[in-house]
């Protein structure tokens, strides 16, 4: 975890997760003070699960909490020894995804991606979105390994954990790097984003479309501009996003709406609104997610929920539960995505109502596998004879 001042905290004894949920939204004094993460989605910082101790914050009189900085967004380089991540869920349509950053400045309140976070030292909360890395590597590894001898092509998925056009892409442009190694090799990839700095890369994009090697997942949370500003602080406006999906249409590249996550008593209601405004911009296709809190991710978002809509707090958990067999949150294969119960059956049959209605319900084509040309370029280590 990256120093700071340890004036006017206290440590206490390491606790589970779950065993201190209640108290961490229960105790002012583990709320980071608004000057301080202006900008930002999480409320807390708590102390990753992996870590010895917990600290908490108090004023101790001698006005302490004043000389604490607010959160900057600082990033890192890591240094990974592959690009491509494989996994085995069947809840994923992929086997293989890329991720150029680690954290996300978005600050998305229910981004299930956070506990992550914890395997770096760093917390789920504050920390996540503005102590980022990245991996400006990424597209020489990834070169390296579809080079290969007996690389088998599958489509990549990049954007499954956190977004590869937030804010320091801007800077840091490696999913630019990676878009044109896999438009040079022919290789198909998925993207999921809720950035309109997708647009950018349309001259690949447009090319890798016209050779049925790509298609784009943009997830259009809520069209309601109060509500994403602050659950998602730093992401793409609605409208923004609604201009990247008619955008990427224009140009050619296949795009899913995906209206994700949906949270009951809060978002769910828009669920019609996005598909049809989406259509309306070009979307081919839909999908939808349930909202998932796993680990840390339940108390930072019962936190924001009772900082931002406390009249909401008790209908919106409840509904949460009922759909998770009494729990925060169910990770079990094949129900985490959509939940259970009659309140997400209602969802599950509104949204297939909506796309049926809509023309959203038609699956694309499988991407083409059968171009690809491995890369034989600068940074492929050459075979011996």
């Amino acid at each position: 975890m990256r120093p700071q001042s340890l004036a006017g905290q206290a440590a206490f004894a390491p606790a589970n997760t779950a065993d201190i949920a209640d108290a961490m939204i229960a105790a002012s004094g583990l709320r980071i003070e608004v000057d301080r993460r202006h900008g930002r989605g999480a409320g807390l910082n708590p102390s990753g699960r992996f870590e010895p101790m917990q600290r908490e914050t108090f004023d101790d009189g001698w006005q302490t909490l004043e000389d604490l900085p607010p959160f900057k967004t600082d990033v890192q380089i890591e240094k990974p020894r592959t690009a491509i991540t494989r996994n085995e869920s069947p809840d994923l349509s992929f086997d293989r995804s890329i991720n150029p950053y680690r954290g996300c400045e978005h600050g998305c309140i229910y981004c299930f991606a956070r506990p992550t976070h914890a395997y770096m030292g760093l917390s789920a909360g504050l920390d996540f979105e503005s102590k980022l890395f990245a991996k400006p590597d990424a597209p020489k590894l990834l070169e390296r390994e579809l080079a290969k001898p007996g690389y088998k092509v599958r489509v990549i998925a990049i954007g499954t954990n956190t977004d590869p056009y937030q804010p320091i892409e801007k800077e840091w442009r490696i999913m630019r790097q990676l878009l044109e190694v896999l438009n040079k090799a022919n290789h198909p990839v998925a993207i999921v984003t809720k950035s309109a700095m997708i647009l950018r890369d349309l001259d690949i994009l447009s090319e890798m479309a016209a050779k049925n090697i790509v298609r784009v997942g943009i997830s259009v949370t809520t069209l309601d501009r109060k509500l994403a500003r602050l659950m998602e602080p730093r992401a793409a406006t609605p409208t923004r996003r609604l201009e990247a999906i008619r955008g990427l249409s224009e140009a050619g590249v296949r795009t899913t709406v995906m209206a994700a996550p949906m949270i009951p008593a809060l978002n769910d209601h828009e669920l019609e609104r996005i598909l049809e405004a989406a259509k309306a911009s070009g979307a081919e296709e839909a999908s939808y997610v349930l909202l998932r809190l796993p680990l840390e991710v339940s108390p930072l978002f019962r936190d924001w929920l009772l900082q931002n809509y406390p009249d909401r707090y008790r209908h919106v958990m409840s509904l949460v539960r009922s759909m998770r067999g009494g729990k925060d949150y169910d990770a079990e294969f094949g129900k985490r995505m959509k939940g259970t119960g009659p309140y997400a059956w209602q969802i599950a049959r509104r949204f297939e109502m909506a796309a049926k209605r809509l023309g959203l319900t038609r699956r694309s084509l499988a991407l083409s596998d059968d171009l690809f040309v491995p890369p034989n370029g600068s940074g492929v280590q050459l075979s011996l004879l």
